[in-house]
């Protein structure tokens, strides 16, 4: 499982150090791929195949189910932490999230998500008050 809150560098190849924490959970490879709010998504092989599976479940008579999986799957890269647990974010992932050398890269459960450190602070800003207002139950039986 992805917890916490990191601020890793982007080099100038483009790659990050994988978060300590993460290390375990990566070293068999990573799929990145486009996150929603122009994020990237961090996922253990592992866990991207069991969601592609899920995924592939969706109709194709639906459209929507069709867009998401192309938008979804055409942003997708598999890579291979290297000796320094070093791992390149595609160019193409770098310009869709913004990314800049300061980054941001936190644990959402099942995945990790890579966020240019100013985007997510204004994420995280915009979110924090309707965070503390719900009132109403958002994710069923937690509340």
């Amino acid at each position: 499982m992805f917890l916490g809150t990191y601020a890793p560098k982007l080099d100038e190849k483009g790659r990050i150090i994988l978060p300590a924490k993460f290390r375990d959970e990566l070293a068999g490879g990573v799929v990145m791929t486009r996150g929603q709010e122009h994020c990237v998504y961090v996922f253990s092989t592992r866990e991207f195949e069991a969601l592609h599976d899920k995924i592939r479940q969706a109709p194709v008579t639906s459209k929507q189910a069709r867009d998401y999986l192309r938008v979804f799957l055409s942003g997708a890269s598999a890579e291979t932490p290297d000796k320094q647990n070093r791992v390149t974010v595609p160019a193409s992932l770098r310009t869709y999230a913004g990314l800049s050398r300061d980054l941001t890269v936190i644990g959402a459960g099942s995945r990790a998500e890579i966020w240019d450190t100013e985007a997510w602070e204004k994420y995280l800003e915009e979110q924090e008050a309707a965070f503390a207002d719900t009132a109403e139950e958002v994710i069923p039986g937690l509340f």
